[in-house]
């Protein structure tokens, strides 16, 4: 599992690095060759607490290009002086939203027409779901992040019981942190158990208990 080291600069509840897994390596890959991208642009959309802004701040830190944070959210016009901006420049422009482009409900849809046709032709990156082995990296980065000291095994407990997403770790190890603080006990198994049956109404996010 690769690893990419944050810049110095960034804010300190940021984790201390990002993991690069099955979910975004396809993405990475691309951010590392802006050079390849038509019109110089990019989207990179994906699911919540997945990375996005924090691949941003470290394309732009790293001098590979400029960034649009919460681009879907923005402004259209700003936007789209922005893609003209790049055009004039020659300098890569990545384009984060929380939201694939495209026609339906929960997409994000353009209304202004040159902006929809300029942003058609920008390469589409796209941040998926983490597989196990990720899922493991991602538990113990939140951890570090919440200085918790969890055993190794924990990630071999709690990854097959876990929601499979980057939302679904960052709460469970909140949940396990907060009920390790309030009972004055380190996370132990116990804990791991009562924070799944807190999340998930039993000791798997599928719904049923699972065999320990």
């Amino acid at each position: 599992m690769k690893q990419i080291a944050l810049p110095l600069s960034a804010a300190s509840d940021s984790p201390p690095r990002i993991v690069v897994g099955n979910a975004n390596a396809g993405a990475i890959d691309a951010l590392l060759e802006p050079a390849t991208w038509p019109f110089h642009s990019a989207i990179l959309s994906g699911p919540p607490r997945s990375g996005k802004s924090l691949l941003a701040r470290w394309f732009v830190e790293a001098g590979h290009g400029d960034a649009l944070d919460d681009a879907d959210r923005m402004d259209e016009d700003a936007v789209f002086h922005s893609w003209n901006r790049a055009q004039e420049t020659g300098r890569p422009l990545l384009i984060v939203s929380a939201r694939r482009r495209g026609e339906g409900e929960g997409r994000w849809q353009v209304s202004l027409p040159d902006l929809g046709s300029r942003l058609g032709a920008a390469l589409e990156l796209e941040i998926g779901d983490p597989d196990e082995e990720m899922l493991g990296e991602l538990i113990d980065v939140h951890a570090q992040m919440r200085r918790l000291s969890l055993d190794p095994s924990a990630t071999d407990y709690l990854v097959p019981r876990c929601e499979r997403s980057h939302v679904g770790v960052e709460n469970l190890v909140a949940a396990i942190d907060r009920l390790s603080l309030e009972r004055k006990q380190p996370p132990t198994l116990a804990i791991w158990r009562e924070a799944l049956i807190e999340l998930y109404g039993s000791e798997g996010s599928g719904g049923d208990p699972r065999p320990l």
